[in-house]
């Protein structure tokens, strides 16, 4: 998150500094990779929709414009995924393929 915001004030000055990034972790939920469907082009964001205050992972994506959640556990994991529901029906995002 830091570095996000040095390389968007990097962006406003036009300053120039050496930013580093962690390696990157492939999330997972119980046992296996946090996967979408083809075509991908995921968009992750954390939200807390359940009210739990522990945010889950949303993933949303352009095949059906489907969104996907990942509920956190208390030690930080998540949990299995399932498509955003609004009343009883999948939540799709209009205008999506």
């Amino acid at each position: 998150m830091k570095a996000g915001i040095v390389c968007s004030l990097l962006a406003l000055t036009g300053a120039s500094v050496a930013v580093e990034f962690e390696d990157p972790v492939r999330l997972k939920a119980d046992t296996g990779p946090i996967r979408v469907e083809s075509p991908g082009y995921a968009s992750p964001s954390f939200a807390d929709i359940n009210g739990d205050g522990k945010k889950e992972l949303l993933v949303g994506q352009f095949s059906r414009g489907n969104i996907w959640v990942y509920p956190q556990e208390p030690d930080g994991s998540f949990v299995s995924g399932a498509k955003l529901m609004v009343n009883g029906t999948t939540a799709e995002v209009p205008g999506v393929w």
